[in-house]
């Protein structure tokens, strides 16, 4: 997660020197011909904050949001049977959900463990041997 956040932070970065090497050169050539254009480079620099916002949006905000919400569709999906990880790594099977407590079972001693919904990080729904949920 951090490798990718770096790749994109440097993408990003390189994205908005490239604009501004771009629009420094384009007023350069505006300003030999006719003077200053949009009074210097006042709009130069608005233009930048704005790219590099947008740029930041697309690559890290937008990506993160979907990715919680994503989550937070799986933890309200949960139902009894359905075979779970928490973020601590304790697998085991869901057998009462109360609220936003979940109480799953671990392994064959069938100890139960209560935890908050937030703390599930994966669900893998338990099938039958017939092949039904």
């Amino acid at each position: 997660m951090r490798k990718q956040m770096k790749k994109m932070l440097g993408l990003a970065l390189a994205i908005c020197a490239a604009c501004l090497t771009l629009t420094q050169g384009v007023f350069a050539a505006a300003e030999g011909t006719t003077g200053t254009l949009f009074g210097g480079y006042g709009f130069t620099s608005i233009a930048m904050i704005v790219v590099m916002l947008a740029v930041f949006y697309f690559l890290l905000i937008r990506p993160e949001n979907k990715k919680k919400k994503k989550a937070e569709e799986m933890r309200n999906s949960l139902s009894v049977g359905d075979k779970i990880t928490t973020i601590g790594g304790m697998v085991g099977k869901i057998v009462h959900i109360g609220g936003d407590l979940i109480t799953f079972e671990t392994g064959e001693d069938r100890v139960r463990i209560q935890v908050t919904k937030w703390a599930i990080s994966t669900n893998e729904i338990q099938k039958s041997e017939d092949g039904s949920k």
